[in-house]
């Protein structure tokens, strides 16, 4: 066991260190570009999770809390993500690419009793990370040089609890903390001109929302099962303040500021930047054979504040359909046999409409879950591989495409922490 948390703490530490969390230029809108919130397995299947209910006994799903009746062992997990963006416009033929790898998951769950679980969580919620530069030539003499800069990142601190009323029916429950700081910063300079006008907002994030979730599981012939979920994302206590500021300065060495003026300085306090989600799902499989689920998920669209302008996030849609096949765990001959094969789809319809144009999302997923070699099926830790590869916005009207390639890989140990011993 001591060997389990040194590994752990490398592997963690290795993310900490590279921390530099991807996202797309629209993520410079509002608090950021939102990560999907899900596990390295759940997300090699589409993202599916409402009506997932995991065959074995060592995952905990977080997603919806409800869909935890098998788990019985204490499961630590951790996870990390290698995001690879490839952008292209139409506008000046722009080309550019960019790689990050960051720490995308930490948790620990465990049985409290036979019909209570509970887990604990950390994951990055959204981050901010752009630096654009346009210009525009005024005359033969003056060119007018705009600069937007964006960074920072908003995380989340997950506690779930789930209780199972009956074998069929049960309801879960997720508080979520958020914190962090984000930064925007548009600057406007003249050829000539000795002063920098900036328009900047800073955003500190200190707030609550739940997760409510629900499962419903009915037992079929033959080993198979249909599995339905459902879950909503309540209540936002705490909130996010944002202060603006337009002020007129020049650069003395590297970032810091000589004579600045103020001209324009407000705060205020949003308490809707954390919109309300529900989702719907269904699942339909055979016992430690196979599963298919499918799943529609809503955001609400709430209005933000950005450079000093109220903008609006629009309703969003997720589709998503997924699953994973083992062919057989009891094959001790043949390790292919014991390896879990997990595949997916989706479709986003984005919360950003832009100059008329929506900034839809869509992808297809991939991964697998390879079991230590000395693992049975009632102790099973592994290692989950996942693979990402979609679009998201387009090139009409002069907009970005982005592309993308992301990998993930998580560590998943397991095992009876809490037993009590028969004999000493």
């Amino acid at each position: 066991m001591k060997r389990i948390f040194v590994l752990s703490s490398l592997v963690a530490g290795y993310f900490l260190n590279a921390q530099s969390i991807g996202n797309s230029p629209y993520g410079a809108y509002g608090i950021g570009d939102v990560k999907y919130d899900n596990t390295v397995d759940i997300n090699a299947m589409g993202g599916i999770s409402t009506a997932y209910v995991w065959d074995f006994n060592n995952s905990f799903n977080f997603r919806n809390p409800a869909a935890n009746t098998n788990l019985e062992l204490t499961t630590l997990k951790v996870e990390g993500t290698n995001e690879n963006n490839y952008y292209r416009s139409d506008f000046n033929d722009l080309k550019s690419t960019k790689h990050s790898t960051y720490l995308s998951n930490i948790s620990i769950s465990f049985p409290i009793s036979r019909k209570i679980k509970f887990g604990m969580g950390f994951q990055p919620y959204s981050s901010k990370s752009y630096n654009i530069v346009t210009d525009e030539k005024l005359s033969d003499e003056i060119t007018e040089v705009h600069s937007f800069r964006g960074e920072g990142s908003v995380n989340t601190v997950q506690a779930a609890l789930s209780y199972q009323i009956t074998p069929a029916f049960a309801l879960g429950l997720r508080s979520n903390f958020f914190f962090g700081k984000l930064y925007d910063i548009e600057e406007v300079a003249f050829t000539g001109a000795e002063l920098i006008s900036g328009y900047s907002n800073s955003y500190r994030v200190k707030a609550f929302n739940f997760t409510l979730g629900t499962t419903y599981q009915k037992k079929l012939a033959n080993d198979h099962k249909l599995t339905v979920g459902a879950t909503y994302t309540i209540g936002n206590s705490g909130n996010m303040k944002n202060t603006y500021t337009n002020s007129t300065y020049f650069y003395l060495l590297g970032d810091t500021k000589g004579y600045e003026t103020i001209i324009e300085q407000q705060s205020n306090y949003d308490k809707k930047f954390l919109p309300q989600e529900g989702s719907l799902g269904l699942g339909y499989g055979k016992d430690t054979k196979w599963f298919l689920g499918t799943q529609l998920d809503y955001k609400k669209g709430e209005n933000f504040n950005f450079l000093g302008t109220t903008l609006a996030y629009q309703d969003s849609y997720r589709y998503s359909v997924g699953g994973w096949y083992l062919p057989n765990f009891n094959n001790f001959r043949s390790y292919f046999s014991r390896i879990i094969y997990r595949y997916g789809a989706y479709y986003e319809k984005g919360n950003l409409q832009i100059n008329g144009t929506n900034i839809n999302k869509y992808a297809i997923t991939a991964g697998v879950t390879l079991p230590f070699q000395k693992s049975v099926i009632n102790r099973m830790s592994s290692i989950d591989l996942g693979l990402e590869v979609g679009k998201r916005g387009t090139l009409d009207n002069n907009m970005i495409r982005q592309n993308f390639v992301n990998l993930r890989i998580g560590v998943n140990f397991a095992d009876k922490w809490f037993a009590k011993r028969l004999y000493n």
